[in-house]
């Protein structure tokens, strides 16, 4: 053979042989539909992240750059510790004597040579021919180097964070490493080498340490086995002993698979397209992404109490709950209702260490970020749903604490303030009249008072502790919060309608609702503007239509937000409003708040838009690509509104056990559900055109509205739609909207 074609088909080995090997292991079950790369380009702020890990596991991993778009990979971490909030333990590739320009070096691979999956990733770095591949576990993982026969090979080994972290070479095949996180959390790794390396120095420590370790000639592939830890040393060596050690890079690869295809395959569909099986089984991907279980055995380090506890439940953290409790948490009462009831007592004991009923619990403890106590509607979703496995009581005291001892303040965690009095007394929250100065010290610069926002979150959180209240006896709470449950009537202005401010007098401060309140209308409102926050009132949705007019002038004034103009150009209303993305006139496909919106035609006895408005938006708006989510996903919030709507069906209240009814874009969905049972979803004639429901039936019975129960989802029901071309618009029409007293 002559050289050059020897050389050739060498090369051609290095490059397709891991991906030939990937091919040979991978299933076509319900994971054959997962691309994490779906959403890597975000629309304004953040992109997904091509997570590779096992749901609701610790090691979470994907390369360091700053986007998709970027064609240079910095270094490849050993985990993301928390959605978002940074990495810990640095570990890169090298070639060449280790000097300074090494380690600021940056590694060019190809996008199309990149294999990314829940369970597997792989990347070609092209300037040195190193192939890297990644497999998850728990609490450990394998990274795996194949230099080839040529060359010097060497892993530099880094950190992100500053503190006092130090790497130690206990041989040339054993490292320990320790990294402090967010300034107080210490992480501490054990890593083997498949081959013994020599190391740059035996220790190093300070505050940016990092080292080196070179390997003989002679080593085409070099592993590192490793594990993490938030307890001890010694306890990431036992979490490598109990979970990673003697096990081959390629059956942790299908270890991991075989999770996957348990936890997607819960769920089958038929019919529909390729790419909406694409975006839908993607999405229910990034379901698993949090909370995360960070308990050790029998114990955990928790950032509450600041210390290491033991308890035999799993202790999970990192919930955005501003963003998960509107349908993550309720998907999760579906799907995996023991794991839900493990987070909400993880919650309790939060409470329990802390004090406080957290709103965005991290790792470091709760994270001061965006408004509300949104636990609380969490608590009362699974308490109605049935779940009964964690400490109402516990529960219970922290969310009143919360409700009448805490600041409502914005991204401001602690007691509370005299805005808050002013609330109490009051029942709304003031706001400052446009260039009027701040004049109370807690209030964030930034974040500002958000005062619209607050009265009507809080209004959600006040109506399911009175809610919960009542389901455990206690008249009393339940008369007082049920009062201040209503409090979003005191900024709604009937003759403008829309939520508006109110300056301490109780005087309105007239603003341009589209556009007032600087950046993301955080004067009064949070990220979206009036036209978004009209509609917050999920908890009363009937008083919400008595408020609008009726019905019909609901609407109508639904249409409007579909339709109206923005009244700016985009790169001025984008400025102002860079989380309003997914436009359709003004409403925002793109964040929270926005998601129930489309759900509320049911409600105004025009269901067969609602039918239109879903399709529509997951049509347009969630393509199978890397442009394919239109706004901040958020670790799953995003997601679980891409699975329920798909399926069919939404959870407008979470809080009142019932779903409503949308547009399935599968002809049948088949849910396995803890207890055995099977719930079906049947939707004859489903496709892209046929849209519209025009009958339903219930086990059989017919069902003239737009609702059905968590009781007869969770006892195996079948739910049968008839679909068509043109809608059936009495279908649903007179139907009367499920209320909680």
């Amino acid at each position: 053979m002559p050289a050059g074609t020897a050389i050739f088909l060498n090369v051609m080995k290095r490059l397709f042989l891991p991906l030939l090997v990937f091919c040979a292991f991978e299933t076509f079950g319900q994971t054959s539909y997962i691309d994490p790369t779906i959403g890597n380009v975000g629309a304004l702020l953040e992109p997904t992240r091509p997570t590779v890990s096992l749901p609701n596991q610790v090691i979470r991993v994907y390369p360091v750059r700053k986007d998709y778009m970027d064609n240079c990979i910095s270094s490849f971490p050993l985990t993301m510790v928390s959605h978002r909030l940074g990495e810990v333990f640095s570990v890169k590739p090298y070639r060449g004597e280790v000097d300074d320009d090494a380690w600021k070096r940056r590694m060019p691979y190809d996008h199309d040579l990149e294999v990314t999956r829940p369970w597997y990733y792989s990347t070609w770095l092209e300037n040195d021919n190193i192939t890297v591949g990644f497999a998850p576990g728990e609490k450990t993982g394998i990274y795996r180097f194949e230099f080839g026969s040529a060359g010097s090979r060497a892993l530099l080994l880094n950190v992100y964070n500053g503190g006092s972290p130090g790497w130690h070479f206990v041989s040339g095949k054993e490292v320990t490493g320790t990294e402090i996180w967010h300034g107080d959390v210490r992480v501490y790794m054990y890593g083997v080498f498949s081959v013994a390396g020599k190391p740059d120095e035996a220790a190093v420590s300070g505050s940016a340490p990092r080292t080196s370790v070179v390997f003989p000639a002679g080593a085409g592939t070099v592993e590192l086995r490793y594990a993490i830890s938030f307890v001890s040393p010694e306890q990431a060596k036992t979490n490598f002993s109990r979970e990673i050690a003697g096990k081959e890079f390629v059956a942790v690869r299908q270890h991991a698979e075989e999770v996957w295809q348990k936890v997607v395959g819960q769920i089958k569909v038929e019919g529909a397209t390729e790419a909406q099986r694409r975006t839908f089984y993607s999405a229910l991907y990034r379901c698993q992404e949090r909370m995360v279980d960070i308990s050790e055995g029998e114990s955990y380090y928790s950032g509450y109490n600041k210390q290491v506890n033991t308890d035999k439940r799993p202790f999970y953290v990192d919930d955005w709950v501003w963003d998960t409790y509107l349908a993550l948490h309720p998907l999760r009462t579906i799907l995996h209702p023991k794991q839900e009831e493990d987070m909400l007592e993880s919650y309790v004991r939060m409470y329990r260490q802390s004090g406080w009923m957290p709103t965005f619990p991290v790792l470091f403890g709760d994270y001061a970020c965006m408004n509300g106590f949104h636990s609380s509607v969490v608590f009362l979703d699974a308490w109605r749903k049935g779940l009964r496995n964690f400490d109402v009581a516990g529960a219970y005291e922290g969310m009143r604490k919360n409700a009448t001892d805490a600041t409502l303040l914005p991204w401001r965690n602690g007691p509370k303030t005299s805005l808050d009095d002013f609330f109490h007394e009051h029942g709304y929250f003031p706001a400052l009249h446009p260039g009027e100065k701040e004049t109370v010290s807690e209030v964030h610069p930034f974040e500002r008072r958000q005062a619209v926002a607050v009265t009507l979150g809080a209004s959600y959180d006040d109506w399911a502790l009175s809610q919960l209240a009542k389901e455990l006896g206690k008249k009393e709470d339940y008369a007082i919060f049920g009062r201040r449950g209503l409090n979003y009537r005191n900024l709604w202005d009937s003759s403008r309608r829309f939520f508006l401010p109110k300056d301490d007098k109780g005087s309105w401060i007239r603003i341009d609702p589209v556009f007032d309140g600087g950046p993301g209308g955080r004067d009064y409102y949070d990220e979206d503007n009036g036209w978004t926050y009209m509609w917050q009132v999920q908890e009363n949705i009937p008083d919400l239509i008595g408020l609008m007019g009726g019905k019909k002038a609901t609407e109508e004034r639904l249409d409007q937000l579909f339709r109206q103009e923005l009244g700016h150009s985009k790169q001025d209303f984008w400025m102002k409003f860079p989380d309003m993305t997914g436009m359709v006139g003004q409403y925002s496909m793109a964040n929270e708040p926005c998601f129930h919106i489309p759900y509320l035609y049911n409600y105004a006895g025009a269901p067969w838009k609602t039918q239109q408005a879903v399709r529509f938006l997951l049509a347009t708006w969630f393509k199978d690509n890397v442009f394919g989510i239109p706004g901040d996903e958020d670790g799953g919030g995003m997601s679980a509104f891409v699975v329920f709507s798909s399926m069919g069906f939404y959870p407008v209240t979470p809080g009142l056990p019932v779903y409503t009814i949308g547009s399935p874009v599968f002809s049948k969905v088949s849910i396995a559900l803890e207890n055995g049972k099977t719930f079906t979803l049947v939707a004859h004639n489903s496709s892209v055109v046929n849209k519209y429901v025009q009958r339903a039936r219930m086990n059989g019975a017919v069902l003239d509205s737009p609702w059905f129960t968590h009781e007869q989802l969770m006892g195996g029901g079948t739910l049968e739609l008839e679909m068509g071309p043109k809608p059936n618009k009495q279908w649903g029409a007179n139907a009367v909207a499920p209320l909680a007293e």
